[in-house]
C-alpha cells in the first residue's frame, strides 16, 4: 500500500492546519445536493449478505472502521469491516465507504478533543487497511451528536483538525458524519471534503454539501440485520473496492493486537501516533 510517509511531510500538513481559518485551501471536494443518485446502507449489529444488498437495490454500505466499544461486544458483532466482506461486495459490483466511531454520548470519540485523535486516527486507518482499503479515500469521522457551538469550537474543532492531520498524512482524505451545524461549522473551518449527513439536529434541512443523507434509522431489516438508510447526492461518495492486502502478516497496532495490516502501514501508523501524541499534549 502507498500510505508511506516521512515526518518532513506529516509536520507540513501540521503546519497548514495551524492556519486551518483560510477556508479557501481546503474546499469540500463534493458539491452534491440534488437528484438522488443511489441508496447505500450502514449496520452495526450484523453483517446481511452481499447477495442481499445487491438485490435490495443499494449501492453498498457505509462500514465502520473501528472496534465495538465495551458492553456491545456480544450484539455489535457488524464491526469491524473485513477484507471477506469488502472483496464479496466487489464481486457483485458493490462498493465500500468507510467511517471510525468506537464511543457514544457519554464516550463520545471528540470528547477528548486532539488526544482523542491520537488514539483513534491510527485505529481507524489501520482497520480501513486491514480491509482492503486504499490511499486517496476518505474515512469519515462520526460526531453522532447535536452539539451546541461551545463544544465544537473546543472539542469537536480540535478533534477533526488533528484527525485530518493524521489521515493527510498517510494519503487519506477527512470525511465528516455529522449535522447540518457540525457540517457547516467544518466547512467554515475548511474541514472535510465529504459529507455524511444525520437528522438530530437538522431541523429538517439538508446542508448543500451533503455527500450522503442517512434519512432512516433502526425501521428496517436486511437478513434479520438491522440497517440504515441513506440517500446519495454525489457520484463520488467516498466509495472504494479491496486493494492488495498481506494476508499472513499481523503486526501490532496502537490499542489492537489482531489487525491484519502491512509493514509499511504500521511504521506509518507508530509515526502518526508519535506526532499526534506531540500535538494533542
Amino acid at each position: 500500500m502507498d500510505a508511506h510517509i516521512n515526518r518532513r511531510n506529516f509536520l507540513k500538513a501540521a503546519a497548514c492546519l495551524a492556519t486551518i481559518g483560510t477556508a479557501s485551501m481546503f474546499m469540500p471536494k463534493a458539491n452534491a445536493l440534488g437528484p438522488v443518485l443511489g441508496t447505500v446502507i450502514d449496520y452495526a449489529a450484523g453483517v446481511p449478505s452481499a447477495t442481499s444488498i445487491k438485490n435490495a437495490g443499494h449501492l453498498g454500505a457505509v462500514r465502520y472502521v473501528s472496534q465495538r466499544r465495551p458492553g456491545t461486544e456480544s450484539w455489535m458483532i457488524g464491526k469491524p469491516v473485513t477484507l471477506a466482506e469488502t472483496r464479496t461486495f466487489a464481486q457483485l459490483g458493490l462498493k465500500t465507504a468507510s467511517v471510525y466511531q468506537y464511543g457514544k454520548s457519554d464516550s463520545a470519540d471528540w470528547l477528548n478533543g486532539a488526544a482523542g485523535a491520537a488514539t483513534h486516527a491510527p485505529q481507524a486507518i489501520a482497520l480501513h487497511v486491514a480491509a482492503g482499503g486504499p490511499t486517496n479515500r476518505p474515512i469519515y469521522v462520526a460526531i453522532d451528536d447535536n452539539p451546541s457551538r461551545t463544544q465544537y469550537t473546543n472539542q469537536i474543532r480540535p478533534y477533526l483538525q488533528a484527525f485530518k492531520t493524521a489521515l493527510t498524512a498517510g494519503g487519506y482524505q477527512l470525511g465528516i458524519y455529522g449535522n447540518y451545524n457540525v457540517i457547516d461549522w467544518a466547512i467554515q473551518d475548511g474541514l472535510g471534503e465529504f459529507f455524511w449527513m444525520h437528522n438530530w439536529g437538522s431541523n429538517g434541512q439538508i446542508h448543500p454539501r451533503t455527500t450522503i443523507h442517512q434519512i432512516r434509522i433502526d425501521q428496517d431489516r436486511l437478513d434479520g440485520v438491522g440497517i440504515d438508510i441513506n440517500n446519495v447526492y454525489a457520484s463520488d461518495w467516498g466509495q472504494w473496492t479491496p486493494g492488495n492486502v498481506v494476508d499472513d502478516v499481523v503486526p501490532t497496532v496502537p490499542g489492537n493486537s489482531n489487525t491484519n495490516v502491512d509493514t509499511l502501514n504500521v511504521d506509518t501508523l507508530n509515526q502518526v501516533l508519535k506526532i499526534l501524541g506531540t500535538l494533542s499534549s
